[in-house]
């Protein structure tokens, strides 16, 4: 192999592992979502079916044509008759008979009309299904997403809790060597290692088990990706991003999707209703037949017909009246659907308003946790040296450390995901 084809080749492969772990942001990782997830690819294609049905109603506007054929050959004419006595006749042995009709509705009580406005009525319905869907699957891959970052961040608290055990480890060595502290001081730090190498293949496993779920919500391979797991320590002030929930509500795709059931509920009652008028259609029709052809009594012909139809539902009109008093109950299920499910919908806003509220606080009484367990941190160290405390203290002020960094994790993650489902909820996904 040549020089010029090594380095080819060698660039091939890193490049080939750079775009295997490629490290991707939230926000790529939510557009990644998107275009992957099955769930969001049957949302469109859902609406897709809708379009379809929408485009089929619009061909009840347009005539209705039909062409038919007949052949027939019997094995012996279908009529004999004698003519006088003396002239045998026998007739339709052999037959060709063609038609067209063409049936053009003039009237059908609103129904081909209602009938366009429900078809457009379930695509509409079905882009907000999408948009459910859509909105769904984003909040998902965050709280995967941060999840992931919370976990790798307590691989670097765990890695510095570590790396304090091991001073500690080492200062408490020296002192059994010196016969200062007995061996049991040097077994209590042994076993805080152990319990931390276990707390470690727990949050190792957790991060596998997160990074699964996130690939398979965004649709890619676990393997193939990494994501950037810097966990952001700024804190927005909730009173700044306070939406009004009443306007809020207005937006929400659930509103609207309920809004367009009631819509349905009207226009099937409106169908339901011109399914009891006459209907009215003109038409015309083509036909053509050949009977006996070759024969003596032969016949060949073909003539228009020009008609006009009216169907009157006489016998329904019991029926129909039931169905009509039918579907009035069920749009007033859907009104009071609407306003059921809009009192739960500003309950629910105001709910994630509160809990993201208390998540800021939270964020903020771990950061002052932190400075508390450092200086308790720094004193038990000291007093330890100084040999005014026991090791079992030092231990305790250390294992508070590393929980005080766990619970500010738990806490920034927590925030990041309810400031998410806030916006999410007032229609703010910026």
């Amino acid at each position: 192999m040549n020089v010029k084809c090594f380095f080819t080749v060698f660039f091939l492969f890193c490049a080939g592992n750079a775009f295997s772990q490629q490290i991707l942001t939230l926000k790529q990782c939510k557009t990644t979502a998107l275009e992957n997830n099955l769930r969001a690819q049957n949302s469109r294609l859902a609406t897709q079916a809708a379009r379809q049905v929408k485009k089929e109603a619009f061909t009840k506007y347009f005539p209705s044509i039909n062409a038919t054929g007949l052949y027939f050959r019997a094995d012996k004419p279908i009529l004999e008759t004698s003519l006088l006595g003396m002239i045998q006749i026998s007739m339709l042995e052999t037959g060709l008979i063609g038609a067209v009709t063409v049936i053009q509705p003039v009237f059908t009580g609103g129904q081909i009309y209602y009938g366009n406005k429900l078809a457009q009525t379930g695509v509409e319905a079905g882009l907000l299904q999408e948009k459910m869907t859509d909105d769904e699957i984003m909040l998902q891959t965050e709280q995967y997403f941060w999840q992931v970052v919370s976990l790798a961040e307590k691989m670097k608290t765990i890695a510095e809790s570590d790396s304090m055990l091991q001073n500690i480890y080492k200062d408490v060595q020296i002192a059994v060597e010196a016969g200062v502290v007995n061996q049991s001081e040097l077994l209590k730090v042994e076993l805080e290692q152990n319990k931390l190498q276990s707390l470690k293949m727990k949050v190792q496993n957790g991060a596998k088990q997160y990074k699964l779920l996130l690939g398979h919500t965004i649709g890619v391979p676990s393997d193939s990706f990494d994501i950037d797991k810097t966990l952001p320590e700024e804190v927005v002030n909730p009173a700044n991003i306070r939406a009004t929930h009443e306007d809020a509500l207005m937006q929400r795709a659930e509103y609207q999707l309920l809004s367009k059931d009631i819509d349905a509920s009207r226009l099937k009652m409106k169908m339901k209703q011109g399914e009891l008028l006459p209907n009215v259609a003109i038409g015309g029709a083509y036909n053509s037949f050949s009977l006996d052809k070759g024969k003596t009594f032969a016949t060949d012909n073909q003539f228009g017909i020009a008609m006009v139809t009216v169907s009157v539902p006489v016998t329904d009109w019991w029926g129909g009246s039931r169905s009509v008093k039918k579907q009035k109950i069920e749009m007033t299920i859907a009104q009071n659907k609407l306003q059921e499910n809009s009192d739960l919908l500003l309950i629910q806003m105001q709910q994630l308003w509160n809990e993201l509220e208390e998540a800021s606080q939270q964020v903020e009484l771990a950061a002052k946790s932190i400075e508390v367990a450092k200086e308790n941190l720094r004193l038990s160290t000291d007093y330890y040296q100084a040999g005014t405390a026991i090791l079992s203290d030092l231990l305790d002020a250390q294992i508070l450390l590393r929980q005080s960094y766990d619970q500010r994790t738990d806490a920034l993650t927590a925030y990041h995901i309810k400031l998410s489902r806030y916006k999410q909820a007032t229609g703010n996904n910026d």
